[in-house]
């Protein structure tokens, strides 16, 4: 397995997905979207396979502004890789498998 997690360092779902790949053994990078961010590559994969752009995109996120920002803007894409904090987190990718959110169900399917 092959796992990246891109989250946030202060995101509970993050660190619980940290944390189930950790007791399973499982070795895992973690990015911080943050400071490095996903690629427009990585980013247009996970997005194909949740529903495109707008499935990739979190209604509860803190930053109002950035989602106003991203809901408004006529290129989502760019907009969103200038603010990933909108993005559901954490992102889990397994190869060319990935997920949104807290997923252990999944996770367990991918060992």
């Amino acid at each position: 397995m092959n796992i990246q997690i891109f989250g946030t360092k202060k995101c509970n779902d993050t660190k619980k997905a940290q944390r189930f790949f950790k007791e399973r053994g499982i070795k895992f990078q973690f990015i911080d979207i943050l400071d490095k961010g996903m690629s427009k590559g990585e980013f247009q994969s996970v997005a194909k396979a949740h529903g495109e752009i707008d499935g990739m995109i979190n209604p509860e996120c803190k930053d109002k502004d950035a989602l106003a920002r991203v809901n408004y803007m006529a290129d989502k894409l760019e907009t969103i890789l200038e603010n990933q904090q909108v993005i559901k987190t954490p992102v889990v990718r397994n190869g060319k498998d990935s997920t949104l959110g807290y997923e252990p169900d999944i996770w367990k399917s991918w060992q």
